[in-house]
């Protein structure tokens, strides 16, 4: 999905959580390392198609939330209501205010989003009104009555065409506000795509992940004490890259400009940093090296921007369920120094990967004077990124 559309995201996390139990509302519960909130916000932000992201919040949490979310892009903060309705309808009355074509309505509460199903949810769009994904009910399912003591099994109840549904769920922006606007508000509604079919516009039903399964329950937490000691699936990866200094280039590094004599020459910007990270992402995934997906050969590529090869290594990882865990970049060289651009270059570089400055380690060192660096004729890099999976 690289083409930029009109789409908003709605992130609703504006319950109490009470059914979770613990000491703050569940969204903002630490899960796999960080606030529940940050999981699906880091997705949506990170993916080309998504314009803005609205966090609808329930009142007093602005500060839990802008804690949750720190360092990443600012988010726009809307205050919801009493019930999940409430709050999505100030979400969307918020977007008329410039409204989006297409806008995707997300539970802050299933945190483990992926890029797959949202491009899913957008794709059916093009041909329906609504989208929602969905996974098949396995289960048998009975019905019940109580009997003395127990209940017990009263028949059973066929589940062919029996669907979970999940979010976010993605609507043309204008059907799903007017059902918003026009709700019988002394009726509930359990989500929003029975809004829209109430309302006679068809929602299409996609794939959806385990992944997305909701957390509600204190036991669905599991042990919190045990958290920082799961261990989900991890893949580490490795990159070198070098670059030969000439006069009369810019000096490109981790997709910051710096001033100096001499600048890297390359088919593209020759940011040796961004390449040797690109390639550590692409090799942990085993996903080939930069040069596959971005061949010298092709002209498209002369003088491109390296941000661009490192934020596709990262969107490759997303769409299959990986988020960085950190990335550690090492600059060789004798000059420029790099101390002075230290911040910089890890602010910069973690813009382009979509993750938190405190996952990005930018150091440099020499190599004494020795060999091709050691005699200023070039610049090299090396970097380790560890991924993990994000489901």
């Amino acid at each position: 999905m690289s083409e930029q559309k009109d789409i908003a995201a709605i992130i609703v996390a504006a319950g109490i959580g009470s059914r979770a139990g613990g000491d703050i509302p569940k969204q903002y519960r630490s899960i796999g390392g960080k606030p529940m909130l940050r999981h699906s916000y880091e997705i949506f932000a990170s993916h080309s198609a998504i314009d803005r992201i609205i966090v609808v919040i329930g009142g007093g949490q602005e500060e839990q939330a802008r804690l949750a979310l720190e360092g990443l892009p600012p988010p726009i903060i809307v205050t919801g209501g009493d019930t999940r309705r409430d709050s999505v309808h100030q979400g969307l009355k918020y977007l008329s205010q410039s409204a989006p074509g297409q806008v995707l309505i997300h539970d802050a509460a299933r945190p483990f989003l992926t890029f797959s199903v949202i491009d899913n949810l957008l794709s059916a769009l093009t041909t329906h009104s609504g989208a929602v994904p969905v996974l098949p009910v396995v289960d048998s399912l009975a019905r019940g009555h109580f009997a003395g003591d127990h209940e017990v099994m009263a028949g059973t109840v066929p589940r062919e065409d029996l669907w979970r549904v999940q979010t976010p769920q993605a609507f043309h922006f204008a059907p799903i506000y007017d059902a918003h606007q026009n709700w019988d508000v002394s009726q509930e509604a359990t989500d929003d795509a029975r809004m829209a079919m109430a309302a006679g516009h068809d929602v299409a039903l996609v794939p959806g992940e385990e992944a997305l399964s909701k957390y509600t329950f204190a036991q669905d937490f599991g042990d919190e004490s045990m958290d920082d000691n799961i261990m989900p699936p991890i893949r580490c990866g490795t990159g070198f890259d070098v670059h030969k200094l000439v006069k009369d280039e810019e000096l490109w590094l981790c997709g910051v400009r710096i001033d100096h004599s001499h600048g890297l020459s390359g088919h593209s910007d020759a940011d040796v940093a961004l390449h040797a990270v690109t390639d550590a992402i692409l090799g942990a995934m085993a996903l080939g090296d930069i040069g596959d997906h971005f061949p010298p050969s092709d002209e498209r590529w002369r003088g491109a921007s390296s941000d661009q090869f490192a934020a596709h290594a990262m969107q490759l990882a997303r769409q299959e369920g990986y988020a960085l865990a950190n990335a550690d970049v090492t600059i060789i060289c004798e000059a420029p120094k790099i101390g002075r651009h230290r911040t910089a270059m890890r602010e910069k570089l973690a813009a382009i990967l979509g993750v938190d400055v405190a996952a990005i380690s930018v150091k440099a060192t020499t190599t004494e004077r020795l060999g091709f660096t050691g005699r200023e004729e070039g610049i090299a890099s090396q970097a380790v990124a560890t991924l993990y999976k994000a489901g």
